[in-house]
């Protein structure tokens, strides 16, 4: 049976294979997708051409270690593939995704993919959304304000991320999360709408209607392809 990080390294390298000479890709962040980058950057040194768009300093700094060459999400004409971990999975490929806090650039990314690929180990599958805690982005400026909000919205209980030193987690672009423990999500669509109406959130880690397919990775050492119906 493979640990969980064989599971991770597996996948990351088969998703590597998606990727063809040409491409301009998105690549994300996370623990998965730092396989995929090795893997990828091996393709890269052995004569494969793209250019990638990262979703964090974190994945930047990995992808300049293999000599991935990488342009900014403004400079990208257009998108062929991005690829992506998750945090939750549900059997419509909906995402709860941000837990190492790159969300609002991952969801960017994306959102500017033609296709946007997940890959993730077995135990990211959930029947229902929410028992993962649901991370929003939000400003600085108002954040007090919005953390109340949310509690007056949710009713659940939430926390700002913190380090491990006890201060405050910042993104890449100068905000915070606020983590909110759901359990269930009952209607996804209906939650992430009401959190963007608040003032102050930047945005929200449930990435809904974005992923076609998700490659998933078992212990067994087998994967699988599931796509999102319609």
């Amino acid at each position: 049976m493979l640990t969980n990080a064989a599971i991770k390294e597996l996948v990351g390298t088969q998703a590597a294979e998606l990727v063809q000479s040409g491409m301009t890709i998105g690549i994300g962040t996370g623990t998965t997708m730092e396989w995929m980058i090795r893997a990828l950057g091996k393709k890269v040194n052995s004569g494969l051409e793209i250019r990638a768009v990262s979703t964090s300093q974190a994945s930047n700094e990995l992808a300049a270690q293999f000599n991935i060459p990488l342009i900014e999400l403004n400079d990208a004409a257009k998108i062929q593939l991005a690829i992506d971990g998750a945090d939750e999975i549900d059997p419509q490929l909906q995402l709860i995704k941000g837990g190492g806090g790159a969300l609002f650039q991952e969801k960017m990314v994306a959102a500017a993919a033609e296709e946007f690929v997940v890959i993730a180990d077995d135990t990211k599958l959930v029947d229902q959304l929410g028992a993962y805690p649901l991370p929003v982005e939000v400003m600085i400026f108002n954040w007090k304000q919005v953390d109340k909000q949310l509690a007056k919205l949710i009713g659940k209980p939430q926390q700002l991320r913190l380090k491990k030193d006890g201060s405050p987690f910042m993104t890449d672009h100068g905000n915070y999360i606020i983590d909110i423990s759901f359990g269930v999500i009952e209607n996804p669509d209906a939650l992430n709408q009401a959190l963007h109406d608040i003032p102050g959130v930047i945005e929200t880690g449930l990435f809904l209607g974005m992923a076609g397919k998700a490659l998933i990775g078992y212990p067994d050492g087998q994967t699988e392809w599931i796509e999102r119906a319609g």
